[in-house]
């Protein structure tokens, strides 16, 4: 897709940047990425991806918008209550920009639209369930979609980028550092900044997988609010992973 005058200006910001440029530019408008959820991270992710011009955003939630939610969820309005999460971020995405295409789907996420993992560009994962990160995770891993992995409680938060090569890790390696943790934020609480922290990391990664500027090495980046201190390391793939190692010995 050619930039025309309009986008020019509107992008102009970003066309600036010499590892965006107008190429970059519009390789984003002919994207499509996919995001799972609309809560607390989908919330920082869906802006940014929509402002950046990413040609179609789908969005997935099944939720509704409850009054809890409005301390950290920033898509969503008072208004907003009662009313199905990908439904309420929709009118406020549309404000952002209208020339993109947003494909709703206020149903949870599950194995009946593979499709959809299999044509997007990106995966952006803000789910708050461990069976439904286990799920994006092998369908990406098998079409190699791109999946950006994020997550908040109480002051912190991590992100991982995995971009799904023969050679990588997938999150199937991660579950076993950490075990099945299902404490979420109902019941540990979070600030409502760190959420955004994370999301717009997860943005900025999406941007990054869509620019081919994938990590040269797949990581855990550890965000702890209460000191102000962002921590990194290395994940190694597991030999015995049920989702990756089988590719790798193909």
């Amino acid at each position: 897709m050619e930039l025309d005058h309009k986008n020019t200006m509107r992008y102009c910001r970003h066309i600036l940047l010499p590892l965006v440029q107008e190429e970059g530019q519009e390789r984003f408008l002919e994207s499509h990425v996919v995001v799972i959820g609309a809560g607390g991270l989908g919330c920082a992710v869906l802006p940014y991806l929509a402002a950046a011009g990413i040609g179609t955003l789908t969005l997935f939630d099944h939720d509704e918008v409850d009054i809890t939610n409005l301390q950290r969820q920033i898509l969503h309005t008072e208004q907003s209550v009662g009313v199905n999460k990908a439904h309420s971020a929709h009118k406020m995405l549309n404000q952002i920009n209208s020339t993109i295409q947003l494909n709703i789907i206020d149903k949870a996420f599950s194995a009946e639209y593979t499709h959809i993992i299999e044509l997007a560009d990106v995966i952006v994962d803000c789910s708050d369930n461990l069976e439904t990160r286990l799920l994006l995770n092998e369908l990406c891993w098998r079409y190699q979609t791109p999946l950006i992995s994020g997550s908040a409680i109480r002051m912190e938060g991590q992100v991982i980028h995995f971009p799904m090569r023969a050679q990588d890790p997938c999150y199937a390696c991660v579950t076993t550092l950490f075990g099945e943790q299902s404490l979420t934020c109902m019941e540990a609480g979070v600030l409502s900044p760190v959420v955004g922290t994370i999301g717009t990391i997860q943005a900025t990664e999406a941007l990054k997988s869509l620019l081919c500027l994938p990590p040269e090495k797949v990581s855990m980046t550890l965000y702890d609010a209460r000191y102000l201190q962002f921590n990194t390391f290395d994940i190694n793939k597991r030999s015995d992973c049920p989702i990756c190692s089988i590719r790798a010995t193909d």
